[in-house]
């Protein structure tokens, strides 16, 4: 047996490097400054410096985008999608901005396509979390880059159908905050501005620059809210964008309440507020309700604004503020001290972390015995549907990554949304399963016929059926069914694995997506693997799975529904037109979101959150509850036992769940977890401590009146599990 031990504050630490100053592209005709601070000088000082040599069009220079109107339609320089140019005068540098949720985005260049970032949280690992966040910096760096518009901690809870689950990191506030920061410190370390997003409430596609968020301060805060503070402040995340749709009558991008009072005032977020892409309203309010930046033109920030600064409607001092947020931003991330140099990416290295990505995210929602697959005693395999002789799917919009090498096959799609081509990463799980199962006659149909699709499986030993549904931003899925919006006609996947199934028992389904979905054919089939949107190196990353090279360990981060009559909001909501705010009600489910939902309804779900299975078998037993509930911090620790009771190698996700008093109508919520690797047959003793003064408030609940986080008098329960839906109580505690 050997001990683990750790502290679930898992609070990253942040590498903030020294500073100084580096070069820029375009200026002024004004004298040379006097000697600037030196390098070991905080971020605050150096920026405070600069602010007070810059011109008034200096300061208007620094807060709005330098695209033309039609940017759409121009290249800006190194490819990026917002930019705005130094000022060699100060040696300012310029700003190139570009997205990167899963990857690099696709105007840059070629990149690493990593698994989608829902599978990237689906691996509950911060570590790797960690790995997968140094490639997007990396790479981002390379291209010569310098503002990361990734980290997307939307909550897939409120709306799985959004078109965006893909970038998300799920719906519990907890998990999504904390592989966010885990990103965004890895990004910030390679000297690239990281970034979160979409501040707030951003959960759906669907009417987005109109959708009128109806939500109390307890529901936003508990949930949306919560996620973005765990990010913020475990990162020290350098920008936040403000997101296109309205919270209780207001655009998020001139509400003073979110800009403001809680992100700059509550939590002490210290760089700067961008607005999503054409996202700005107006110029006096959005300036003095907190936003700093105006992307990716300059339209309300730039003369509009020098007017209203010169006649008092904007106070000079906000100005002022706006231009040292976004230089303390560029003095924090290093980008004076270590400017980018363009340079080739590391291809090879990033693909194979792309690819254990993928290994460790996928998710086995069902295995009969079927898998893993004995390559020696397989003698015929068919494989079915998706493009899987030539690619996997990638997730379009701006998160949109071109692979390296170029797509498999880029596929139209029909206007509306215009938005993205779909693009087919170019890893064949065909040819990954024919490399594995070299003994094997693997063939190949593309499933378009159903009828044709069940005669070429019925004489293999094993079906392989792969199913597919793009995701894109500017649209919404159009149910949790697999719905073909590529094709016309629409190939009906559900219908294909139906009768694959029927005409071979020994049917496995490969999942390409990126949220729950809801399976009519899930009784029928003998495997089912969520292999999300798989990235660069997909392919290789299913056929490890399938033949046991790799044992699955992924945990699901949002609740798969039986039907979508069991969400909170059975159909999305749709706006009238282009520009009435339209009622979104989220008051429904309010604080709890995705398996509170769930749990607080008695909804039983088709998989919960949390679920995954494995190849092999874990015991857990003599679970201990040690509680310190005196002084400012209470806190409390669980050890147990745990065994690997199979014959394989593997992993599991041990969860902690904590129950709040009854008066507070709290549904159980994840407080803690920790991933587990062990080999067959050993055991292990592990201690997971949970604190209250982490920043995912573990203990407490967001009182309205009191305006804060608020420990309630009472009982607390404390479950161990491996699933919001198999816990064991460990034990009670009582709050005073």
């Amino acid at each position: 047996m050997r001990s683990l031990s750790i502290f679930l504050t898992l609070t990253l630490a942040l590498l903030i490097p020294a500073v100084g100053c580096g070069g820029g592209t375009s200026g002024g005709e004004n004298p040379p400054p006097p000697p600037s601070p030196p390098p070991s000088a905080s971020p605050d000082v150096r920026a405070d410096y600069l602010v007070n040599q810059m011109t008034l069009d200096e300061k208007i220079h620094m807060v709005h985008g330098g695209a033309a109107l039609d940017w759409w339609n121009h290249r800006l320089p190194r490819g990026a999608g917002g930019w705005i140019s130094g000022i060699p005068r100060l040696n300012i540098p310029d700003l190139y901005f570009a997205d990167g949720s899963a990857g690099l985005s696709q105007g840059v260049g070629e990149a690493t396509a990593l698994p989608s970032s829902i599978a990237s949280a689906a691996s509950w690992d911060l570590d790797l979390a960690y790995r997968y966040g140094q490639v997007i910096g990396a790479e981002t760096s390379a291209y010569g880059i310098n503002v990361n518009l990734g980290g997307n901690v939307n909550m897939t809870g409120r709306e799985p159908r959004d078109g965006r689950t893909f970038e998300t990191k799920g719906e519990d506030p907890i998990l999504a905050g904390k592989i966010t920061a885990a990103h965004i410190n890895a990004i910030q370390a390679q000297y690239v501005v990281g970034g979160i997003k979409h501040y707030a409430l951003n959960d759906q596609e669907t009417g987005r620059t109109t959708a009128n968020i109806l939500l109390d301060d307890r529901g936003a805060r508990e949930s949306d809210l919560l996620a973005f503070e765990i990010g913020v402040k475990d990162s020290n995340v350098q920008s936040v964008m403000c997101s296109y749709n309205l919270l209780n009558n207001e655009h998020a991008c001139e509400n003073s309440y979110l800009l403001t009072t809680v992100l700059k005032e509550d939590w002490g977020f210290p760089g700067f507020v961008m607005s999503d892409w054409d996202a700005t309203h107006s110029t006096v309010n959005a300036a003095v309700s907190g936003m700093d930046q105006e992307q990716p033109e300059n339209i309300y920030f730039d003369a509009n604004l020098k007017q209203a600064v010169q006649n008092g409607q904007v106070p000079q001092s906000r100005l002022d503020n706006m231009v040292h947020r976004i230089l303390r931003a560029m003095f924090a991330a290093g980008l004076f001290d270590h400017p980018a140099t363009v340079h080739p990416i590391d291809a090879e290295g990033d693909a194979a972390v792309a690819q254990e990505a993928e290994e460790q995210g996928a998710v086995l929602l069902k295995n009969n015995g079927l898998l893993p697959l004995d390559a020696g005693s397989v003698s015929s395999i068919a494989v079915i549907g998706s493009h899987a002789d030539i690619g996997v799917l990638s997730g379009g919009g701006s998160a949109q990554v071109m692979p390296v090498g170029g797509p498999a096959l880029t596929e139209g799609y029909p206007c509306p949304p215009c938005w993205s081509q779909v693009i087919w990463d170019p890893s064949s799980p065909l040819n990954a399963i024919r490399a594995k199962a070299t003994g094997a006659v693997v063939q190949y149909n593309d499933g378009t016929d159903a009828a044709a699709a069940a005669t070429f499986a019925a004489t293999a030993d094993v079906a392989i059926v792969f199913v597919s549904q793009w995701e894109s931003e500017g649209m919404d899925v159009p149910s949790l069914h697999f719905t073909d919006v590529i094709h016309s006609p629409p190939i009906d996947q559900d219908a294909l694995v139906s009768a694959v199934a029927a005409a071979n028992p020994h049917t496995i389904v490969v999942m390409e997506n990126g949220g729950p979905k809801t399976l009519p054919w899930i009784g029928n089939v003998s495997a089912v693997l969520e292999a999300w949107f798989p990235g660069q190196r997909g392919g290789e990353g299913i056929a490890t799975i399938l033949f046991g090279d790799v044992n699955p360990s992924g945990k699901l981060p949002m609740t798969f529904p039986l039907s979508e009559g069991d969400l909170p909001r059975p159909t999305i909501a749709w706006p009238p037109d282009n520009t009435t705010p339209f009622w979104i009600d989220y008051t429904i489910d309010g604080h709890n979101v995705g398996y509170k939902w769930y749990d607080s309804q008695g909804i039983l779900p088709l998989f919960p959150f949390g679920y995954g299975l494995s190849y092999t078998t874990f015991a857990i037993t003599n679970p201990q509850l040690t509680t310190n509930i005196s002084g400012s911090s209470p806190n409390f620790q669980v050890n147990f036992d745990i065994q690997n009771t199979g014959t394989r190698s593997g992993a599991e996700v041990v969860q902690i769940y904590l129950q709040l008093p009854t008066s507070t109508s709290e549904a159980k919520r994840l407080v803690g977890w920790y991933k587990i690797s062990s080999a067959a047959s050993e055991q292990m003793n592990v201690s997971i401590f949970v604190d209250a003064s982490d920043s995912s408030h573990p203990f407490s609940y967001w009182d309205v009146d009191a305006h804060g986080w608020v420990i309630a008098p009472g009982t607390y329960t404390v479950y161990l599990g491996n699933s919001s839906r198999n816990l064991t109580t460990v034990g009670t505690f009582e709050m005073p």
